[in-house]
């Protein structure tokens, strides 16, 4: 339940939030909303016909944000945690049934996120019918870059994504590749969520996602829109 700004709380709210480029203000997150198997060859990898599906979506707390450049710990219950790279949208104006020819309109910026996954728990929690919260909403599970405004890049509806492992390259692929462009995916989400200023969308992953191990370091990027990088730490 939201409170009154008047209201006394027994302990200061934090507020978590993502570096906002050229500016010393920070972008504050309100939801992390995440698009499932968005790029064709992903969906294939895991055993999905990308021809049959709607867009689906789950989420991951904003507390999960951590920034580019930090140390991504490996989670605890877990010894199969996959990276997953994808664009990353930051939502500028709220909006409930938004058409999708209106939707680049409520962007305010991009950037690049990691979505870390738990895969042995997100597989465990897919055989028993359970939700997926246990295998992507956990500490830290949501690396992210600093956010573009889009009033000075543009909306980026093409360029390379990809991501290396050790200088190795895991993933690569095309923002055109997507099933499901930016505006349809805002244009849906908001079919079902009201959208507010403040909420970042994961836009999906290409194929190539995989495991990480303790020592790992974590790059990669998206043409026009920028960079990103973790160092796998210690499980806690």
């Amino acid at each position: 339940m939201l409170s009154d700004h008047n209201e006394q709380y027994v302990f200061a709210p934090a507020v978590p939030s993502v570096a906002v480029s050229g500016s010393a203000k920070r972008f504050p997150v309100r939801r992390v909303y995440c698009v499932g198997r968005n790029y064709a060859d992903h969906a294939r990898e895991m055993g999905h016909d990308p021809d049959r599906e709607p867009p689906f979506f789950f989420t991951k707390h904003p507390d999960s944000l951590i920034a580019s450049g930090s140390v991504f710990p490996y989670p605890s219950e877990s010894n199969d945690v996959h990276h997953e790279i994808e664009l990353v949208v930051a939502i500028g104006r709220g909006g409930r049934n938004i058409a999708a020819e209106d939707a680049l309109e409520h962007v305010f910026g991009y950037g690049v996120g990691l979505d870390m996954t738990r895969r042995d728990l997100q597989g465990a929690a897919k055989k028993a019918g359970r939700p997926w919260e246990i295998g992507k909403a956990f500490d830290a599970a949501a690396p992210c870059s600093e956010i573009v405004p889009a009033s000075g890049s543009g909306h980026p509806a093409a360029g390379e994504i990809w991501l290396d492992v050790n200088g190795e390259r895991r993933q690569q692929g095309d923002l055109s590749s997507q099933i499901w462009s930016v505006p349809e995916v805002i244009a849906h989400l908001s079919r079902y969520f009201a959208l507010e200023a403040g909420d970042l969308i994961y836009t999906g992953t290409p194929a190539g996602v995989g495991p990480v191990k303790v020592g790992d370091r974590l790059e990669g990027g998206i043409a026009g829109v920028g960079s990103i990088a973790v160092t796998v730490g210690e499980k806690r």
